[in-house]
């Protein structure tokens, strides 16, 4: 039985602003700690057979420089990457999408003993329409996702493949989503938000994870 309110707790929300190449983006940031050591972090976020065991299957070039791909997602190129604490890439999704505008930085800080605190900050130029539709939770509650997955591979407990096809549409996945949905309402009113604009976008966002 997977404990998911421990698991959306365990991860702590904020969203701001930040550079890209292409001009001021906003911000979505998770940080949380795992109970494994740095170097198997490290392993398991840049290791392609097992990306694929707790994200998605990943093709490319996987070294500075190199270009990636993720199955039926995103794909860039790897602009950062200091063993074993910082990866960055450009996160390009869609056809005809600015290459410079959107980046995804991940930082791994060992944590004393056999844990590591990890930092994801995706910082990305969103039209304002859209902003005020879903609010950091369009791209959140997915970074909450994969944070999940990763912990349950670094505990052991990864799905089959069954499992994953049968995950989106289990109970489990419809509180996870809902309740992610629900924390980055949170957190985007502590960015400023008023309460009716954080509602809103809740409300749409889970419509849109939650149908």
């Amino acid at each position: 039985m997977i404990d998911i309110m421990s698991e959306l707790a365990a991860v702590h929300r904020s969203t701001g602003f930040g550079k890209v190449p292409a001009g001021e983006g906003r911000t979505v940031t998770l940080s949380r700690r795992y109970d494994a050591p740095i170097e198997d972090v490290w392993d398991a976020i840049t290791n392609a057979e097992r990306i694929s065991r707790w994200f998605l299957p990943v093709s490319g070039d996987l070294r500075l420089g190199g270009r990636y791909q993720l199955k039926g997602n995103a794909g860039g190129e790897i602009i950062r990457c200091e063993p074993p604490q910082l990866l960055k890439v450009t996160w390009i999704f869609g056809e005809g999408a600015d290459p410079n505008s959107s980046e995804v930085e991940v930082r791994l800080t060992a944590a004393g003993g056999e844990s590591t605190n990890l930092e994801l900050v995706h910082t990305a130029i969103v039209p304002d329409e859209m902003w005020s539709q879903f609010g950091p939770g369009a791209v959140g509650v997915g970074w909450d996702g994969g944070l999940f997955g990763l912990s349950m591979h670094l505990r052991g407990r990864e799905m089959d493949e069954a499992e994953r096809q049968a995950w989106p549409m289990s109970e489990e996945a419809k509180q996870f989503n809902t309740g992610s949905s629900q924390a980055w309402g949170a957190a985007n009113e502590a960015a400023g938000a008023t309460p009716e604009e954080a509602a809103a976008a809740v409300e749409n966002t889970t419509k849109f994870y939650v149908p």
